[in-house]
C-alpha cells in the first residue's frame, strides 16, 4: 500500500491509485479478496465476536492472499461495530496489508458536504494515517461535486475512490434509476449520470497527465444488476482512459465469473471481481486453496 514515489529523470512522482491498479492486475489478477468479520462467520472461524476476534480474521486474511491476489477489501463496518477497539483491530489489519504490499480498498462508503468529506478523506486517504488505504469507497447522494475536495485530496496523495453508482440492493433502484433533470447529465439515470460524470473527470485527469490507461476514479457497479435497467451501456469503452468498477456481487451473491465481459463490456479489463463470503467461508484452514482457486478461474476468464 505504498503510492510509489518514483523518479523518471526528474524530481520525484507519485503514480496515480490507476496506474498502481494496472500493475496489479499485470503482475496478480483482478480478483479482490473481501475481509467481511459477519459473527457467523466468526463462529465458523471459532473466533469470538469481538474485536479481537475481526482481528485475527483480518491479519489471517491477508497472510492468505498476500502473494496470491494483489487486492484485498476490508468492510469497515464489521470493524466500527466494536467502537474504538474495532478502529484499533483494523488499523492493524491494514498495517498487515501495508507490509504485504496489497492495494487495499477501505470499503466505508462514506460521503459528506464542504469540510466533512474533506476530513473523512483525510482520514482514510492521507499518507500516513493509521487508517490509510489505497482507495475508498464514497457515496454521492448529495452529488458527485459535493466530493470535490475528497477528490483532490486522493489525486494528490496517488488515492482512489470509487464511486457508488448502480448498487445490488433492490432499495436501491427507484433512486438510481430515477432520471436527471437538469445540468449536463439531464436525461440520464442517476447511476448513468455518476459514471458519466467520474468518466469525464477521469479523461481530463489523464489529459492533464498526458497519460491514458485506468484513471482513478471509480464506481461500484454490481455484478447481478440488468445494468440495461439502470440506463448504461458498457459494450464500448473509451480508448484513451478507461474508468474502473468495482464490482461485488460473484461468487456467494450469485454473480458468474464466466459473465464478466457480457456484463461490463468494454470496461472488463477494468474490473476488480470482489469477492467475500465465496472466499471466507472456506475457514482459515481452506482459504488459501479458495484463493488460489478463484484466481485461476479469473485467470482462465481474462486469459
Amino acid at each position: 500500500m505504498n503510492s510509489g514515489p518514483t523518479v523518471n529523470g526528474g524530481p520525484a512522482t507519485v503514480l496515480s491509485f490507476g496506474e498502481r491498479l494496472e500493475r496489479v492486475f499485470a503482475e496478480s489478477g483482478q480478483l479482490c479478496v473481501g475481509i467481511d468479520p459477519h459473527s457467523w462467520l466468526l463462529d465458523d472461524w471459532n473466533l469470538p465476536d469481538t474485536a479481537a476476534g475481526a482481528e485475527s480474521f483480518g491479519r489471517t486474511v491477508v497472510a492468505a492472499a498476500a502473494g496470491r491476489v494483489g487486492i484485498v477489501k476490508p468492510q469497515v463496518a464489521f470493524y466500527e461495530r466494536f467502537g474504538s477497539a474495532g478502529f484499533v483491530a483494523l488499523e492493524r489489519v491494514l498495517a498487515d496489508a501495508r507490509q504485504a504490499g496489497l492495494l487495499v480498498i477501505g470499503d466505508a462508503k462514506r460521503g459528506d458536504v464542504g469540510t466533512s468529506a474533506l476530513a473523512y478523506a483525510q482520514a482514510w486517504l492521507s499518507s500516513g494515517s493509521p487508517l490509510e488505504v489505497d482507495a475508498l469507497t464514497l457515496a454521492a447522494y448529495m452529488g458527485v461535486g459535493s466530493l470535490d475536495s475528497s477528490l483532490t485530496l486522493a489525486a494528490a496523495n496517488g488515492k482512489g475512490v470509487f464511486l457508488l453508482a448502480a448498487t445490488s440492493n433492490p432499495e436501491a433502484a427507484d433512486i438510481q434509476r430515477a432520471i436527471v433533470a437538469d445540468g449536463p447529465y439531464a436525461g440520464s439515470s442517476v447511476a448513468r449520470a455518476i459514471l458519466d460524470d467520474v468518466a469525464d473527470r477521469n479523461a481530463r485527469a489523464a489529459s492533464a497527465r498526458l497519460t491514458t490507461g485506468l484513471g482513478s476514479v471509480g464506481v461500484v457497479l454490481g455484478a447481478t444488476l440488468d445494468l440495461s435497467s439502470f440506463g448504461i451501456d458498457l459494450q464500448a469503452a473509451p480508448t484513451e482512459f478507461r474508468t474502473p468498477v468495482l464490482a461485488p456481487g460473484f461468487g456467494h451473491q450469485g454473480g458468474h465469473i464466466m459473465d464478466l465481459t457480457a456484463i461490463y463490456g468494454g470496461y472488463a479489463g477494468g474490473v476488480i471481481v470482489s469477492e467475500s463470503r465465496s472466499v471466507l467461508s472456506a475457514g482459515p484452514h481452506r482459504i488459501e486453496e479458495a484463493i488460489e482457486r478463484r484466481v485461476a478461474e479469473v485467470g482462465a476468464v481474462r486469459g
